[in-house]
């Protein structure tokens, strides 16, 4: 149940946030909320293939 979970979180994360990696953004010049936003998009996706 929980992984259902997870895998539709990322699907919605793919479709509302935005991809940092497709803008090469650099980690060191990035935001707060960018790194959160990062942070929240890792989470998700370790989660969902676990």
């Amino acid at each position: 149940m929980q992984k259902q979970v997870f895998k539709f979180l990322a699907k919605v994360n793919k479709t509302i946030l935005p991809s940092y990696s497709k803008q090469q953004l650099d980690l060191a010049e990035a935001s707060k909320l960018q790194m959160a936003i990062i942070g929240w998009r890792w989470f998700v996706t370790k989660n969902a293939l676990d």
